[in-house]
């Protein structure tokens, strides 16, 4: 779910004016997990546009307190929402931990890292929801650690169906910033792409794992 549509717009805007998503149905990227796709999104290239990480850090600190209250604490996931989480703490004036994706392997065998105390409030900080899997062992985690999580609040989705369940299944709560709907409603009112490439890549958002399998 999205915090609201004045601020998904204008979030999808930005992520297409930097580049941090690009669309491409007739030349589809490969992603790590082999799927097909016509679009690639890496947030991370936010940090390097004062003007948009400042926006997206204002957006994400407004937001989460508006939505869910307070934390006592943000968590960002890494390795690409620590950036942003710890703007949007720093915002907050709130500690920050942020959560690998498996324990250390040496020293503490720490997973989170950072200081947090058991039965502390704490909102998740992602860049990107795909599957929403890698995030939610990071909520896992925290859950783990003693942390009563209120929610997450990423960046972007694709708003796969998957995620939705998998997001119901951890009894968690996600809003993001901007979503699939928001980016190409925007990218064919902007001519980012045409309405012919705007239909591949909704064909694309309803089955991702087997889309454009032979290209």
């Amino acid at each position: 779910m999205i915090f609201n549509k004045d601020t998904a717009e204008k979030t999808a805007e930005f992520l297409l004016q930097i580049n941090a998503i690009k669309l491409n149905p007739r030349n589809p990227f490969t992603w790590a997990s082999g799927w097909k796709s016509p679009i690639y999104c890496d947030n991370r290239l936010i940090l390097s546009f004062p003007a948009v990480r400042n926006y997206v850090r204002d957006e994400f600190s407004k937001n989460i307190e508006k939505q869910f209250g307070k934390p006592d604490v943000i968590a960002g996931v890494a390795t690409g929402a620590i950036g942003i989480g710890m703007l949007v703490a720093e915002s907050l004036g709130l500690p920050f931990v942020y959560v690998r994706p498996e324990p250390k392997k040496h020293g503490r065998l720490n997973q989170v890292e950072g200081f947090l105390q058991k039965g502390q409030n704490v909102i998740v900080v992602e860049d990107l929801i795909s599957t929403g899997n890698s995030s939610l062992l990071a909520v896992e985690a925290l859950r783990e650690a003693g942390a009563n999580v209120k929610g997450m609040a990423a960046i972007f989705t694709y708003g796969f169906d998957v995620a939705d369940e998998n997001f119901k299944n951890a009894h968690l709560d996600l809003y993001t910033l901007s979503n699939y709907q928001n980016l190409l409603n925007l990218a064919v009112a902007k001519r980012y792409i045409t309405e012919e490439e705007e239909q591949t890549l909704r064909e694309w958002n309803v089955n991702p794992s087997t889309w454009n399998i032979e290209v």
